[in-house]
């Protein structure tokens, strides 16, 4: 082990281990009612229109959320900013144990509604710290390790709900109430845990150092003009990256109802499913983060290096474009898993980029309009997908996955032509010279 590396010290790994903690409690929270969904139905009758509504109210105020709470974070700093955001996500999940069967409909779209304007702060207060906490060398790492617990929420969702939850729909509200003890948890831990790099006592100088050592020190927390924001051809590109976050609302919410459409896929056994889909998510994700890594260490600009791991990224995903042809469910489950690892190495690696060009101080905003972006697309694709099933079209799935594995490529060429160079804005969004 290199001795420099021990001289550093490794307090910033602390923040991230409570960013992979808070990003677990989010998706899991989230995946719960893609997992209970064929059971859900059911039980409550749902068509499936019905059910893209319900999913479709949690995006809508994902996408609103996304806007509102990266300026709120940008605005109330990272620390304050993060309570919010899980308060308010934890208690509009828990209420979703205490809606009536009566009312199923309504009362899921609105737990769903809260549940997702919470969850919008998570990415905007996790990428912020991570511009906070790490150096850019090391940014799309520390990303891909919490955005990897995207997929460990994801795959503990469908093991707990298939341990406490009947075919039948028999304890149904229990997991949605098991994730405010854990936000409760996370916020103890955050509040005796979180300050800013250069006032935390109990960081050494060395890495104090090292974490500053390519990146300016955010000296107050001025909120940047939105007006200015989205004049940059850099936020478009970002936020056009963002749009194949419709991808990853589809394998999240739809994933579990087409094994069961197509494979006849019961509840007590989706957990060996996703485990494999998701496990190979949580490879991708690491391995994306490190892969830019190495090849900056390796003497290759950020440009480079970032959009050289983006394009591996898009080409390994292609295969997912068959997973409608797959005559057996396990080669459906393993080419779906390869473009949810796909993906999640796209998604480390796009995040940066906003770290990479953009101030510190405009870091939430930027993720906000971002996953903003990403929900609003989410939104149309779930809208024509619950309307094809609705109506038997047999080529529902067929489209869907054509367009999951073939959209990254066409973006990729589209974010070359909106940011050709990665070159850092200051403070006016303004090229540094």
């Amino acid at each position: 082990m290199n001795p420099e590396k021990i001289k550093i010290g490794k307090y910033r790994y602390r923040i991230l281990a409570l960013l992979l903690f808070a990003t677990t409690i989010n998706y899991f929270d989230r995946s719960i009612i893609g997992v209970m969904a064929p059971t859900l139905q059911k039980l409550f009758n749902w068509s499936n229109n019905d059910y893209a509504n319900i999913i479709i109210s949690f995006q809508v105020a994902y996408a609103i959320g996304m806007l509102t709470m990266g300026g709120i974070i940008d605005k109330l700093g990272t620390k304050i900013g993060y309570t919010v955001a899980i308060g308010i996500w934890s208690f509009f999940g828990v209420a979703h144990a205490f809606v009536s069967p009566a009312f199923s409909i309504i009362g899921f779209s609105l737990a769903r509604f809260g549940l997702g304007f919470g969850e919008a702060g998570n990415f905007p207060a996790a990428i912020k710290t991570v511009a906070e906490w790490f150096p850019k060398k090391e940014r799309a790492y520390a990303t891909g390790i919490f955005n990897a617990a995207t997929s460990i929420g994801a795959i503990a969702a469908p093991f707990v709900v298939s341990w406490i939850v009947q075919e039948d729909g028999t304890n149904w509200q229990i997991p949605f109430l098991i994730t405010g003890a854990l936000s409760a948890i996370w916020v103890f831990f955050w509040f005796r845990t979180y300050k800013k790099p250069e006032v935390h006592p109990q960081l050494t100088p060395e890495e104090r150092a090292y974490i500053q050592s390519d990146s300016e020190i955010e000296t107050d927390n001025t909120k940047i003009p939105w007006l200015k924001i989205i004049k940059t051809r850099q936020a478009w590109a970002f936020a056009l990256a963002k749009v194949t976050d419709a991808v990853w609302w589809f394998y999240l919410f739809w994933g579990a109802k087409f094994l069961a459409d197509t494979f006849d896929v019961k509840l007590k056994d989706i957990g060996l499913p996703f485990f494999v889909m998701y496990f190979l998510a949580d490879i991708g994700s690491i391995f994306g983060g490190y892969l830019s890594g190495y090849f900056m260490n390796k003497g290759w600009s950020v440009n480079k290096a970032r959009k050289i791991t983006l394009l591996i990224c898009a080409i390994l995903i292609i295969p997912v474009c068959y997973v409608a042809f797959a005559q057996n469910k396990w080669v459906a489950i393993f080419l779906i898993g390869i473009g949810a690892a796909g993906h999640q190495a796209w998604s480390a690696n796009i995040f940066t980029l906003v770290s990479d060009v953009f101030p510190k101080k405009a870091t939430a905003s930027i993720v906000g309009l971002g996953g903003m972006i990403g929900a609003v697309s989410g939104i149309v694709s779930n809208k024509i997908l619950g309307n094809l099933l609705d109506n038997a079209d047999n080529t529902a799935y067929f489209w869907a996955f054509l367009a999951a594995g073939s959209c990254y490529l066409i973006i990729l060429g589209f974010i070359q032509l909106l940011m050709p160079n990665m070159t850092p804005l200051d403070d006016n969004l303004q090229q540094k010279k």
